[in-house]
């Protein structure tokens, strides 16, 4: 099902309800309304188990321990790159991350690092030979305005590090995961493929992209943890034991992922 302006910005709604900070700042803003409301022993117990959540919960999710378990999970999963003997796909595919659009401070529109980091591997890819096509998916990211559109601008990108104009299709409509695979099919059809996407998005992106008939083999790029999960104990020291606001977005990366492969299993899309 497309989603028109109106699913996609309640789409994009739902997502911040899925992120660790969301839940911080509800327990606190209940905490607040309780502790605003006329005294009464019941409403100073629940704002005293509201308080008290909240602190555990913010330390939780701003844990370095607790994003690299989450998030090194995630990545681990396609670890593997595609091995250098194998020369069987049709396309490399490769999922848009973001697009920024130009401003009053930004002078020209330019791809989110997430975006350009990708492009870069998938191109990267082809140069080695695995594929004579490159395919770069994605659209605009706005519900209810215009704005551009990721595909063109990762085109761009290829276009400078040397890919020639015959071997890259675009497809320009998708704003979700699951669109990215939709689209695609109706592009090349349900062929052998390498996924060029983050580490971490990997996982849910194959699935879709398997679902849809694809022969898929990851080609994981843009890792962020250094190590798999269990290997990571070995590398500790102080520091990890201090909240971080980098922790807090390894761990909402990972929340998200997490809760989209869920939705999807239960809307019957994987």
């Amino acid at each position: 099902m497309e989603l028109t302006p109106f699913l996609f910005g309640l789409y994009k709604l739902v997502k911040y309800g899925l992120y660790p900070l969301s839940w911080v700042l509800l327990l606190m803003t209940t905490t607040t309304l309780l502790l605003l409301l006329p005294s009464h022993p019941g409403r100073l117990k629940w704002a005293r188990i509201g308080s008290v959540s909240s602190l555990i919960l913010l330390l939780v999710i701003s844990s370095p321990l607790v994003a690299a378990q989450l998030l090194g999970s995630l990545e681990a999963r396609n670890a593997l790159p595609p091995s250098p003997g194998d020369r069987r796909h049709e396309a490399i595919v490769v999922l848009g991350g973001g697009v920024l659009d130009r401003g009053t401070l930004r002078p020209a529109v330019e791809l989110t690092s997430y975006s350009r980091n990708r492009t870069t591997c998938g191109v990267d890819l082809y140069r080695q030979g695995y594929a004579d096509k490159l395919v770069l998916t994605g659209g605009s990211g706005q519900a209810f305005q215009t704005g551009p559109k990721e595909a063109p601008e990762m085109k761009r990108w290829a276009r400078r590090l040397g890919v020639p104009e015959e071997a890259i299709l675009t497809e320009e409509d998708s704003r979700t995961t699951y669109e990215n695979a939709a689209g695609t099919k109706r592009l090349l059809g349900p062929v052998p493929i390498l996924l060029v996407t983050s580490a971490s998005h990997l996982p849910r992106a194959a699935a879709l992209f398997t679902k849809q008939g694809f022969q898929v083999t990851p080609a994981p790029c843009d890792f962020v943890m250094q190590d798999r999960p269990l290997d990571s104990w070995a590398r500790m020291d102080p520091f990890d034991l201090l909240p971080s606001d980098m922790a807090i977005q390894h761990t909402r990366s990972a929340v998200t992922e997490l809760a989209g492969l869920a939705i999807y299993r239960i809307t019957g899309k994987l």
